[in-house]
């Protein structure tokens, strides 16, 4: 059975740690909002899940505050002297890197957790630093839960030295202790976000790479900033999605949404609506090949591939049923921690924070403990790819804060880690939510699935009905169960911004809570 929503009359934070939420929820008690809990939570996190996020990676985040929505994205570009030419002559290969110094982008996290706080916070960076800066000095006890995530990549980062260094052996039970994260963390506090564009901590980030031969320089963490953006928005049910807009897979989201919303009507059997879910998937997930990237490079707007017509004409080519052959799409796995928080002043955010796969590149700044993002690794080398890399280009990204109106008014902000997953559980927590009538807590336990976009193979949580697995095989699906609670499905986290009290869950399948007053 899943844990039961809970309430809470004054604030919350749900996380996929519960030290980040109890962190958050500090700050809410001693008189932040929530956008103050949210930073806090954030910068914990990046401590207690280093496998996750951190100030090496990127932030996208969607806030309510006094009625409006706004929406921030803090995501780096590849260096000004990046060219496909420039990565294959440094890597050897005509192929994108995934780890090492070339697949590094600018590191966004930084400057959007001070534009947040400025924008919305009511606290300074340095309070609402002060536990993350603890936990790292003092150190942390490795959960088992953590102990997989630091075990997994050993081999991925056999050759990053500073990485095995911190990380390599630890197991179960041990304390990880970061003083060199907490003096990050104080000196941010101290110099604010110029210490990473263009001081002492970009110095050492820029000579780390350009050691291995990146062409990232001082200049391009220079030019940086965090963007404020317009969200797209699209029906589903009886209410309207907020996504963030290209580079991201926001377009992905609303685009499965609305080949769902189209298809699902003539849904006669739990069967048919599964298959229909996954080939709605699949159509977006392809879509996103062809098209997702940054918006300044892209061949159609999102209002042309989110077109009402288009999307129709998509629906009506999909087999009610048998698979259909969308073209195969590069996977972008993820590493990634989505947070969510509110209080009753009517305040709410949606943050999602990552340095892509786990650790990112497995590059480590000496003296600084900072694992620098790969999200470069989505890049493509291929000149006519609409992905390529390219001067300051923005890659494709996978990172989606999600949050939902009713009448026009904020009802959820949610969302989840896991890469290719987010649009897919977007879907699939939402179509809970609202057309099973499914409480949080409820739709964040269900079983969920997740379609490759390489081969649109789908792998399931095994407590589906093995009639519904064996009927899906028989359509031509290509599928593998896993565990009961599989970390592939995403750690999601929801917030519902009722009348009277704050409802909210977080996933089991994460060492979450949502902790509030």
């Amino acid at each position: 059975m899943p844990t039961e929503s809970l309430r809470f009359p004054r604030g919350v934070v749900a996380s996929p740690h519960h030290v980040a939420s109890s962190a958050g929820a500090a700050v809410l008690r001693s008189g932040g909002n929530a956008v103050d809990a949210a930073v806090a939570a954030n910068l914990v996190l990046g401590v207690v899940t280093p496998y996750h996020c951190g100030p090496g990676g990127d932030l996208f985040a969607i806030v309510v505050a006094d009625g409006e929505v706004a929406a921030y994205a803090s995501n780096g570009g590849a260096p000004a002297g990046a060219t496909p030419q420039q990565i294959a002559e440094a890597a050897g290969s005509e192929e994108m890197p995934a780890t090492g110094v070339l697949p590094v982008t600018v590191p966004g996290a930084v400057a959007g957790w001070f534009e947040l706080l400025d924008r919305h916070g009511s606290m300074r960076f340095g309070d609402v630093a002060r536990d993350a800066i603890d936990l790292a000095r003092d150190g942390f006890v490795v959960s088992g839960h953590a102990a997989e995530h630091f075990r997994a990549p050993r081999e991925r980062y056999a050759d990053q030295q500073e990485w095995q260094e911190r990380f390599g052996d630890l197991e179960r039970g041990d304390r990880l202790m970061q003083p060199e994260m907490a003096r990050t963390i104080e000196v941010i506090s101290a110099e604010g976000p110029g210490a990473v564009y263009g001081g002492v901590i970009g110095q050492a980030i820029v000579e780390t790479l350009q050691a291995g031969g990146s062409a990232m320089t001082l200049e391009d963490l220079r030019d940086h900033e965090c963007r404020e953006v317009t969200p797209l928005r699209g029906r589903f049910g009886d209410v309207e999605v907020c996504e963030l807009p290209p580079p991201t897979q926001g377009v992905t989201a609303l685009t499965a949404l609305g080949l769902y919303d189209r298809l699902r009507a003539g849904t006669a059997t739990a069967v048919d609506d599964l298959h229909l879910q996954i080939e709605a998937v699949r159509a977006a997930l392809a879509d996103r090949e062809e098209h997702v990237t940054d918006p300044d490079h892209m061949r159609a707007t999102s209002a042309a591939l989110l077109d009402d017509e288009r999307l129709d004409d998509i629906a009506a080519s999909v087999d009610p049923e048998r698979t259909s052959s969308w073209p195969p799409a590069r996977p972008a796995p993820g590493g990634t921690a989505y947070l969510c928080a509110a209080d009753r002043d009517g305040t709410a955010i949606s943050l999602i924070q990552s340095n892509y796969m786990g650790f990112g590149s497995g590059v480590v700044v000496p003296g600084w403990g900072i694992n620098l993002q790969n999200r470069g690794a989505a890049f493509s080398l291929d000149p006519d790819h609409v992905n390529v890399i390219a001067p300051g280009k923005r890659t494709l990204h996978t990172l989606i804060p999600g949050l939902v109106l009713r009448d026009g008014e904020p009802w959820l902000v949610f969302g989840t880690m896991g890469g290719d997953g987010q649009p897919q559980i977007h879907l699939q927590v939402l179509r809970r939510l609202l057309l099973e009538g499914a409480g949080l807590a409820e739709a964040l336990d269900a079983p969920r699935f997740v379609v490759s976009p390489a081969d649109g193979a789908v792998v399931l949580e095994d407590r589906f009905e093995a009639e519904t697995v064996d009927a899906l095989r028989d359509r031509g699906h290509d599928l593998t169960l896993l565990g009961d609670y599989e970390h592939v499905m995403g750690h999601a986290h929801a917030i519902e911004l009722a009348e009277d009290d704050l409802v909210a869950a977080a996933d089991p399948r994460s060492e979450g809570a949502a902790l509030g007053w």
